[in-house]
């Protein structure tokens, strides 16, 4: 762990050349996660949530399947297993299993509002881990994120019977620990591993950690063949998924992890104009 810190804080002081592509991209990705909460919130309805996980992880590795000869590492380090193993245990591993659960508690709105911590939480890991420098604005940054989610379970009020807004809230956030998490260890691992062979081995690892909940969807094929459904699945396991997260894992190897972080800050703006667009969800002062 300590010589991939310092490989990376040697890489970090090397001159690199950066073009609008990273920013692009990021901003790619902040779509198709601000359309995951209204996505996800839309499944979760229909079908168990951990099924849904199963379902959008099924679709991304048929989709990344065609190209498994290139995605296989070049060269493989057993020692990386003690960074890889938590990259993939918390995404998408923990992050999906405690989102899918949230989003039936809480609403895509406060869910996309409570994912502004991660920049910050990325931020303060960057600093403690990656020697990345951290000042007054992220130390008020992080206060205000942790008020801010305080805030909303707190004033959260249910919408639909089994709503647990302090329930739901709390366990987006810890969802938002677990993704800070990850991409702070994918910003140490990129030094050494393609973005898209990090993407694949996450995507491989959640189908095998939500496979034994395939009995949801055995137990009653019809399910899937809700419209609705469909098309909420194939935008979680395409845009949401494959694109987002090989955007990401490819830009955040060219920037710092605290500026690609930033672009995290939009999620709540797409989350909430899609909630309110398409759910009819309603965000409270």
């Amino acid at each position: 762990m300590e010589n991939a810190i310092k490989d990376v804080r040697i890489s970090k002081n090397k001159p690199q050349r950066t073009t609008l592509l990273p920013y692009l991209a990021l901003a790619s990705t902040v779509l198709f996660w601000g359309a995951s909460f209204p996505a996800i919130r839309v499944a979760v309805r229909l079908l168990d949530p951990q099924a849904v996980m199963f379902c959008r992880m099924a679709i991304a590795c048929l989709i990344m399947a065609p190209f498994v000869k290139r995605l296989m590492p070049a060269a493989f380090d057993r020692r990386d297993l003690k960074l890889l193993v938590p990259m993939v245990l918390f995404q998408p591993c923990l992050y999906f299993l405690l989102e899918s659960n949230a989003l039936k508690l809480t609403t895509s709105s406060q869910a996309g509002v409570i994912s502004a911590s991660v920049p910050v939480l990325v931020a303060l890991g960057a600093w403690l881990f990656l020697a990345e420098k951290i000042n007054g604005r992220i130390i008020s940054g992080l206060l205000i994120s942790v008020a801010g989610v305080a805030v909303l379970t707190l004033c959260g009020q249910t919408e639909l019977p089994g709503e647990n807004p302090v329930l739901g809230n709390s366990m987006e956030f810890a969802a938002m620990v677990c993704a800070a998490g990850n991409m702070l260890l994918v910003k140490v691992l990129s030094s050494r591993y393609d973005p898209l062979t990090l993407t694949a081995m996450q995507f491989f690892t959640g189908l095998v950690f939500f496979s034994p909940v395939i009995r949801y969807i055995t137990a009653d094929p019809r399910v899937m063949l809700n419209s609705d459904l469909i098309t909420a699945l194939v935008l979680l396991g395409v845009f949401a998924s494959v694109g987002a997260f090989g955007l990401y894992n490819w830009s955040i190897c060219r920037l710092p992890a605290t500026r690609a972080s930033v672009f995290i800050t939009l999620v709540p703006a797409v989350a909430v104009v899609l909630g309110w667009t398409l759910l009819g969800e309603a965000l409270g002062p």
